[in-house]
């Protein structure tokens, strides 16, 4: 059976959440198209995953380039490294993956990045190669919906957005196909229109839903 994974980064909760209530538009018709697939909510508020302290920095060094084993690292060190690559592995054994995150501050929230910083694992997720490094999850595919407050697409500040940009990057060096974002933007700038932009959103994310569930996946051959 085929594994969504469902990444959600707003701690604001359902009720309150304008990106939230996209995504599960979103999950709505994904699940009307593909019942075959099974889901599985990761919020990543709630979730107890290693963070890049010097612990887990020096543990990555060591293991790397300096030729130690697992056992060769302090207790803390191993405790931190083991709870990484465990985190790497589950996202690993998904095939599909939907990130719903705010953009705040011109970024995701703190926590995507921390997210992701355990997944750029050598030889596990990427490779280093004589013609540089190689995503060795070629055979997955991933869509992020986002939620601004001000209006960036097309505009002077178009540029100045680093949250989505930087998950898409991510997310491609590692070799995961990544369909076009769903935006929702101007909440902030035009609170009259909020139900209006609301709802645009929800349609955008149902049409996406249809074509995440038949675009077929890149085969690693």
């Amino acid at each position: 059976m085929k594994k969504l994974l469902y990444i959600t980064a707003n701690p604001k909760g359902l009720e309150k959440s304008k990106g939230l209530q996209i995504g599960e538009a979103f999950l709505e018709v994904y699940q009307q198209q593909r019942p075959d697939v099974e889901i599985k909510r990761m919020d990543l508020f709630s979730l107890d995953f290693a963070q890049m302290d010097a612990d887990l920095v020096f543990a990555r060094g060591k293991l790397a380039g300096y030729g130690y084993t697992l056992d060769q690292l302090s207790e803390v060190e191993r405790e931190k490294i083991l709870k990484m690559h465990a985190l790497a592995d589950e996202f690993i054994s998904y095939d599909y993956y939907v990130f719903v995150s705010p953009m705040w501050n011109l970024n995701s929230p703190a926590v995507v990045k921390a997210f992701l910083d355990n997944l750029f694992i050598a030889g596990k997720t990427f490779a280093h190669t004589a013609n540089g490094p190689k995503g060795l999850l070629t055979d997955k595919k991933a869509i992020h919906i986002q939620t601004r407050g001000g209006q960036y697409t097309g505009t002077p500040l178009q540029g100045m957005e680093s949250g989505d940009r930087y998950l898409r990057i991510a997310l491609n060096f590692l070799g995961i196909n990544v369909m076009d974002t769903v935006i929702a933007e101007g909440f902030d700038l035009y609170p009259q229109r909020v139900p209006e932009i609301l709802a645009k959103a929800k349609e955008n994310a149902k049409l996406a839903a249809i074509e995440f569930s038949l675009e077929p996946v890149p085969s690693q051959n």
